[in-house]
């Protein structure tokens, strides 16, 4: 009796243990979850903000052809805010119609690439305020005469990154889609004639003019609509958006914002 007395015991004590060992784990993993539930901390704690960007979309985000490094208008955004975190700006480079799938897959903390503000994209996603306020133009080689209104894209193929605003928009308008990488394959398909037609911001044509003067394309028409722009971030981090926002008010105060857009505009772009 004793003996069966002494085993019952030894099982009880074993499964207390056990209990213990469980509860001890448990708290450890809320205390970790705990631990990284605040991205912004997290960010500061690392002292690096991942960005997603093109990298290929000037004068947004591309390489400089004699450094090979990364520059333009939205990098030196981004670099401007990541100092007003007090930490540094790491670049992840990613084909755009892959970039947003990126953020969700946590490859990186936020996108700062030209993201256009849609009501479709604040269901899933958060935005800082705007930093840019753009027009949206139509271009056609300079020879077509066929469209001269955005009306006049109605059965048209129109070249444009699939999951760009600039595609919805040319859906609207009753185009077709033909699938790009970017705006200089986009403009290479309206020149050869297997698209006859592409939609952009207007300052990225007029960049693409700088460059290549001898382009054969033309705006045939401006939107009267304004489009913005702001840095993305999954939602339920309203500890970066707020800091991410204080960073673009105090950068805008101090005419940053306005400095570096008139670095590689000629003019104030992150102003309605």
């Amino acid at each position: 009796m004793k003996k069966g007395k002494g085993i019952l015991i030894l099982i009880l004590v074993i499964v207390m243990t056990l209990g213990l060992i469980g509860c001890a784990g448990n708290t450890t993993d809320e205390n970790s979850s705990d631990a990284t539930d605040n991205l912004l901390e997290e960010i500061q704690a690392k002292g690096v903000i991942t960005i997603g960007i093109e990298g290929t979309y000037p004068p947004y985000t591309y390489r400089d052809e004699s450094s090979d490094e990364l520059s333009g208008y939205d990098v030196d955004i981004a670099r401007a805010i990541a100092e007003k975190l007090g930490v540094e700006a790491e670049f992840v480079e990613t084909k755009w119609d892959s970039i947003i799938a990126g953020l969700d897959a946590e490859r990186y903390d936020a996108i700062i690439n030209q993201v256009g503000i849609t009501a479709e994209r604040q269901e899933k996603y958060d935005f800082s305020k705007p930093y840019t306020y753009t027009k949206g133009s139509l271009i056609v080689a300079e020879d077509n005469s066929e469209i001269t209104t955005f009306d006049d894209l109605a059965g048209k193929k129109a070249a444009q990154t699939v999951t760009s605003n600039w595609a919805a928009t040319a859906e609207s308008y009753g185009a077709t889609i033909e699938g790009t990488d970017g705006f200089s394959q986009s403009i290479e398909l309206v020149l050869t004639g297997r698209a006859d037609a592409t939609l952009n911001d207007d300052v990225t044509f007029y960049d693409y003019k700088k460059v290549k003067p001898e382009a054969k394309v033309k705006i045939v028409a401006t939107s009267d609509e304004v489009n913005v722009s702001g840095v993305m971030i999954r939602k339920e981090n309203e500890e970066l958006l707020a800091a991410i926002d204080k960073a673009l008010d105090e950068l805008r105060a101090e005419g940053k914002l306005k400095e570096i857009s008139e670095k590689y505009f000629g003019a104030d772009v992150s102003t309605e």
